[in-house]
């Protein structure tokens, strides 16, 4: 192996590890925002008790901010995966010199983000402000 093509196969390993950590931390910001979006939901039920003084119910419905906090958790796990597994993938092509690119994977993860983005609309439209008080007592 010369010297040229020895400096271009580190490179491409190079680019490689580059692109794995860039999902690296695309992972970790799913996992960041689906940990915060769970908390938030909790904090706004929490708050609509406090200022209503009534006891909130915990959502059940399937599109909820914990259902989608815990989500979005998930396909950072899955995310993870997912770039480890392309990482060693694309190291082998690149050791046998037959690198093909896969849209595969980054197809998979648009169409799953894009499901949970959908399913955040509600969550955006659907809060209502809390109720006032309705008797002189509560007022005060």
């Amino acid at each position: 192996m010369d010297r040229k093509s020895e400096i271009d196969r580190q490179r491409e390993h190079q680019a490689n590890e580059r692109t794995f950590l860039a999902w690296l931390r695309t992972a970790i910001a799913l996992i960041g925002f689906g940990f915060a979006i769970a908390r938030f939901g909790l904090f706004l039920r929490q708050l609509q008790t406090a200022v209503t003084q009534q006891p909130t119910v915990a959502d059940r419905n399937l599109v909820s901010s914990e259902n989608l906090g815990v989500s979005l958790v998930l396909v950072g796990i899955f995310t993870i995966a997912l770039a480890a597994w392309r990482y060693n993938r694309v190291f082998g092509q690149i050791e046998s010199g037959n690198y093909r690119p896969n849209r595969l994977a980054i197809w998979l993860l648009a169409v799953i983000m894009m499901a949970l983005g959908t399913m955040s609309i509600p969550l955006i439209l659907g809060r209502s402000a809390p109720s006032p008080p309705t008797s002189e007592r509560d007022r005060n």
